[in-house]
């Protein structure tokens, strides 16, 4: 059962952390609340102190998913400790802040253990495993291969040059010669569009048998609806005027750009190729990254991210205990 109460004092260790304004909103654990819009610049300050490699780790990440996971945040001494409440499988996401870090994980596993559920934190990037020593200590640290992110040199998917590239520069030509199309930065006035798209993309693929699909849909909306208050950036692809296809996205770290979304008219053949291409060249070229994102799992999503060649993956575990 999850608590909800105000810390009132700070521990007095890891000062600048410590010393954010927005900390004293964040209950102090075993107390957590949910994840709201006003957070937002704790997590970026958070986030620029300890730049993420996860391509779950912006606020508009966890913020327009947070139902799905049911979000919620709390506080030990110099961490910041995300669960994912889900009521089948509660975990938490690799806590942020700097200290005792075996501690703080034994702290969050000795909370799941008192729920009778599986004690884990998943997401963990290869900087989190590699700072604790969990051999002999009955806890199993397994690569969650669905979960890799897939991150790419934007250099390469700007120009796609070489072979490899062939069956992608044809897809952008037979586009370009099959339809009058536009790119433009998005604006607030193309986000109903963005929506009646997104909409439109739902009914074709009958969204309402597909929960995935579902949940998909409600994080694209609010992100979507919340578009000036995330400072996120997008692009758009017009054809005859009309948004058939849009995509957003935002800094992940300081050399990498982060593709939250993606969707395009599947009518129009070629035009994912186009605006993952025309997004990158004209809102990202000064990154050297990107990183769109895992597969989760999904044969037609890992076969569609490979094709363009991964500079490399993000790695990321689940540490469990092995003996509740």
């Amino acid at each position: 059962m999850i608590v909800e109460k105000k810390i009132c004092e700070n521990s007095g260790h890891g000062r600048f952390f410590m010393n954010l304004k927005e900390l004293s909103d964040i209950p102090k654990f075993p107390y957590f609340r949910g994840l709201v819009l006003d957070d937002k610049p704790l997590f970026d300050k958070l986030f620029s102190i300890y730049p993420p490699m996860i391509s779950e780790f912006t606020f508009t990440n966890l913020f327009i998913w947070r139902d799905f996971y049911k979000i919620k945040i709390s506080l030990i001494d110099n961490f910041l400790c995300i669960l994912s409440d889900r009521e089948k499988d509660p975990f938490f996401f690799p806590p942020i802040g700097e200290g005792d870090l075996k501690k703080c994980i034994q702290d969050l596993f000795e909370y799941l253990k008192g729920r009778n559920t599986l004690a884990s934190i998943q997401r963990a990037d290869e900087r989190v495993v590699s700072k604790v020593e969990f051999n002999g200590s009955g806890i199993n640290v397994t690569p969650e291969r669905d979960q890799f992110d897939y991150v790419y040199l934007v250099d390469d998917l700007i120009k796609l040059n070489g072979r490899r590239y062939h069956r992608k520069r044809n897809h952008i030509v037979r586009f370009k010669e099959n339809f009058n199309f536009q790119y433009t930065s998005m604006t607030t006035d193309l986000i109903e569009e963005c929506l009646s798209l997104q909409t439109h993309w739902c009914n074709l693929k009958h969204c309402e048998l597909d929960q995935g699909l579902m949940n998909e849909s409600l994080a694209i909306k609010e992100a979507l609806l919340n578009y000036e208050k995330l400072s996120i950036r997008g692009g758009v692809i017009l054809i005859d005027g009309e948004v058939e296809a849009f995509s957003l996205g935002e800094p992940l770290n300081p050399d990498t750009v982060v593709i939250h979304i993606e969707k395009a008219n599947p009518l129009f053949e070629g035009i994912y190729s186009v605006i993952n291409q025309a997004f990158l060249e004209h809102e990202w070229n000064k990154y050297k990254f990107v990183n769109r994102e895992q597969d989760m799992g999904i044969e037609g999503l890992r076969k569609a991210k490979e094709s363009y060649f991964p500079d490399h993956m993000v790695k990321k575990y689940k540490i469990c205990l092995i003996f509740n």
